[in-house]
């Protein structure tokens, strides 16, 4: 007869497999959606070339208003709406003040930076919430996923490896982004 120590051993064995095996289909399928949504960025910047080209004033984008996500790139704003303040992220560059993006971006700037400096390595956006003391379920992860994928988009942070987010090359801190 086994010991029960050697069946909860054995359970614990084939449990440990079953999410070793659901983490690596996991990776595979986040590497997937970051491939799928790096070409849908790039046909929705190559629409909006398009339009640009063929606009009837003859392509001038002085009077334009770019769209800020292509994401958003179906739903274009009239000169009459307004967008929210917290929901735009602009892109990143030398010198530009985290003071330009809301509370939540920059919390996530902030963790990050904080463990770069002390080289520690990038965080999953499920670590992100337990530092932020958040409740670790889907709804926030996936919050905080999109606002870390927007961060990458518009060059604040990096995904060196799917699902795990650092600060990009020259974000370093709050005082002008670098």
């Amino acid at each position: 007869m086994p010991s029960l120590v050697g069946l909860l051993e054995q359970r614990e064995l084939v449990a440990r497999r079953r999410v070793d095996g659901l983490r690596e289909e996991a990776d595979r399928i986040q590497a997937e959606l970051a491939a799928a949504e790096q070409e849908w960025q790039e046909w929705a910047i190559a629409r909006r070339r398009v339009d640009t080209v063929l606009a009837p004033d003859g392509g001038t984008t002085a009077d334009r208003q770019a769209t800020p996500d292509p994401r958003d790139a179906d739903t274009r704003s009239t000169p009459g709406d307004a967008a929210k303040a917290k929901s735009q992220v602009p892109v990143w560059r030398e010198q530009l003040a985290w003071s330009v993006l809301s509370a939540d971006y920059q919390r996530i700037l902030q963790v990050l930076t904080d463990r770069a400096r002390l080289g520690q390595g990038p965080l999953t956006c499920q670590e992100m919430a337990a530092a932020f003391g958040m409740e670790v379920v889907p709804a926030r992860v996936e919050a905080l996923r999109s606002k870390a994928k927007r961060l990458v988009a518009r060059g604040w942070l990096t995904e060196p490896a799917p699902g795990r987010f650092t600060p990009a090359k020259g974000v370093t801190g709050p005082d002008g982004g670098s």
